[in-house]
């Protein structure tokens, strides 16, 4: 006789819903999200219709297809004849991707010699002597008060809000990365010792190999805060980026363009670690990450 079914099976650890259920309960509070947003903003507008607070549908079209076929206000008009991929090439959102990414991803390669470092940190005692109390104090600075010191050395132009990334998540990863080093077991060093290896083939070959997957989930985790220390760079002084037009459009209230530019940070940060996990997944297929 079948079991008979209680909702507060639903609950229960052992339950294992099925494919098409953990596909379709993933949508749910998107959806939520997306009918909550629609109902308060029928109800403002309902009772302001010039209310700027929380647009409309159409709004939120309206400035999506500005942000994307249109040109900044402070870059020359394009021609009437222009052809829909050169209204995306010169538009606003083009243009303050293109910019905001190639800081954040050189911010990114900036941070590989952070992840050396702590593997290096991990295996050589000598490495760990000199470097661990350092970084240990360093990380305790709060990056965003080094901010005028980056402007003074580095001027306003890019190296001051890419150096302001890297001092800011670069000490964390470090010690991220020594700590995950420092959990491999000691018997497997010794091991590759006894099989004629290197110090450099262990660290690279045994050490790294072994605690690369966790350094990836470690970059991962850290996007968001990469992605802090960009926007405040690019809100206090820049001429360019995502986060300058969002602080330019907030002097004019323009919602239909700062809720668009969110969402598609949301986006790319989210497109960026689906990239990092999958890589992750085909490079170590050993390894059980998130």
């Amino acid at each position: 006789m079948r079991p008979r079914f209680h909702p507060a099976d639903l609950l229960g650890i052992q339950v294992r819903p099925a494919r098409l259920w953990t596909q379709s309960l993933g949508w749910v509070l998107f959806v939520a999200g997306i009918a909550l947003y629609a109902h308060l903003s029928y109800v403002r507008h309902k009772e302001n219709p010039y209310d700027r607070v929380a647009p409309t549908v159409h709004q939120l079209y309206q400035g999506m297809l500005t942000s994307a076929l249109q040109p900044a206000e402070e870059d020359p008009p394009l021609d009437p004849g222009a052809s829909l991929w050169q209204h995306i090439r010169y538009s606003m959102l083009w243009k303050d991707t293109v910019a905001s990414a190639r800081r954040f991803l050189i911010a990114i390669a900036l941070l590989v010699p952070c992840i050396i470092l702590g593997l290096h940190m991990a295996i050589f005692p000598y490495f760990g002597a000199v470097f661990q109390r350092f970084v240990l104090f360093f990380d305790k600075i709060v990056a965003l008060s080094l901010l005028p010191i980056l402007f003074i050395v580095f001027g306003i132009e890019e190296w001051s809000k890419i150096m302001l990334m890297v001092i800011g998540v670069g000490p964390t990863l470090v010690l991220d990365t020594f700590n995950i080093g420092k959990s491999v077991p000691r018997e497997q060093i010794v091991k590759a010792f006894t099989l004629k290896s290197t110090n450099l083939d262990v660290a690279y070959r045994v050490v790294l190999k072994q605690v690369m997957p966790q350094i990836i989930n470690s970059v991962r985790l850290n996007l968001k805060p990469l992605a802090l220390f960009l926007f405040a760079g690019e809100m206090i002084a820049s001429t360019d980026g995502l986060a300058y037009r969002i602080a330019i459009m907030r002097r004019h209230m323009g919602m239909d363009i700062i809720l668009p530019y969110l969402l598609w940070v949301a986006l790319l940060l989210f497109l960026l670690d689906v990239t990092l996990r999958f890589a992750n997944r085909r490079l170590h297929p050993w390894y059980q990450s998130l």
